[in-house]
């Protein structure tokens, strides 16, 4: 049967108010429409539901026990409904985010700290991987979004931008560049660089800089975790090339970081499946992320290293 849930609606308003002029007022529709709505729902039905007089709607035995049941399973579905609607807005439950280790690092700590404090109820849960099993995980719907460096155009993804950062040049403080206000990405020419392997997400970008100024550098060490280029350039194993995000330095180490001129930049972004609706409470913790992220923009805009041309 091919009835609608208006018409449904609309015969219920007629057996309770036994007049379709009154129903037509109680739901806002003209009489000739509640009339032609229920005459519908009699060739659906292939049965009369309703008598008709000059002054008054009789239900017909038909009608009555269709009026009866259907007065329950309407009151059943706009609770059903009702609670839908609460289930999505509620702010408790578990959500999982995935993010990439310097943005676990140093990003993350605070917006967990932010959504305790907000949203006691909810349970952020990070899962702190490389970028690719970031990207992966969003996909299979393992987690309810990432946070990532700018993965590109991607289809099956939906992303928002939420930080943007210059990358930096990481010596020795013996180094002559240690020296130096700034560093021109040009004196990297020959240089030997200790990097992360491109389970990273900045690695793509770091050799599209380093294309792009025509360098030829000897890749000394490719490392997977971003604190292990600390230890190895204080070491004098060679000069490395890190984000923001992986500062600050380690206390005591004998390391200085310059800013690369002209500047390099890399993305952060917010990542979810595309076509996707977010619960109440994951998008509440995608909003408390964007938050600190503007916080630490904010913070940034004293910091010479950032501000420095």
């Amino acid at each position: 049967m091919n009835y609608s849930l208006r018409q449904l609606r609309v015969f219920v308003t007629v057996a309770q108010a036994k007049s379709f002029s009154r129903a037509g007022d109680i739901i806002g529709l003209s009489q000739s429409a509640v009339s032609h709505s229920v005459k519908e729902l009699e060739l659906q039905t292939g049965v009369r539901l309703l008598d008709r007089t000059t002054r008054e709607v009789v239900l017909t035995e038909a009608g009555q026990q269709l009026a009866l049941r259907l007065e329950r399973l309407l009151d059943e579905l706009s609770s059903t409904l009702r609670e839908a609607g609460r289930v999505g807005q509620q702010l408790t439950g578990t959500v999982r985010v995935a993010a990439s280790q310097t943005i676990s690092a140093h990003l993350i700590p605070q917006c967990i700290a932010s959504s305790n404090q907000r949203y006691p109820e909810i349970d952020f849960v990070l899962h702190d991987r490389p970028q690719q099993w970031v990207l992966e995980s969003i996909r299979q719907g393992e987690v309810d979004f990432g946070i990532v460096i700018d993965p590109g155009p991607v289809s099956d993804f939906q992303s928002e931008e939420i930080l943007e950062e210059p990358f930096f040049l990481l010596c020795r403080n013996d180094h002559p560049w240690a020296q130096l206000a700034a560093v021109p990405w040009s004196a990297l020419d020959g240089a030997r660089l200790v990097v992360q392997d491109y389970a990273s997400g900045s690695r793509p970008l770091i050799d599209a800089a380093l294309q792009h100024f025509s360098l030829q550098t000897a890749i000394v060490q490719e490392i997977g975790h971003p604190a292990t280029l600390f230890p190895m350039v204080e070491a004098g194993i060679g000069i490395s090339i890190l984000p923001a995000l992986a500062l600050p330095l380690p206390q005591g180490s004998q390391l200085a970081v310059k800013r690369l001129v002209p500047g390099m930049q890399r993305k952060i972004m917010l990542v979810r499946r595309k076509n996707r609706s977010l619960s109440g409470a994951a998008q509440a913790l995608w909003e408390v992320v964007k938050e600190q992220a503007r916080c630490l923009n904010r913070a940034r805009e004293n910091d010479p290293l950032f501000t420095q041309t």
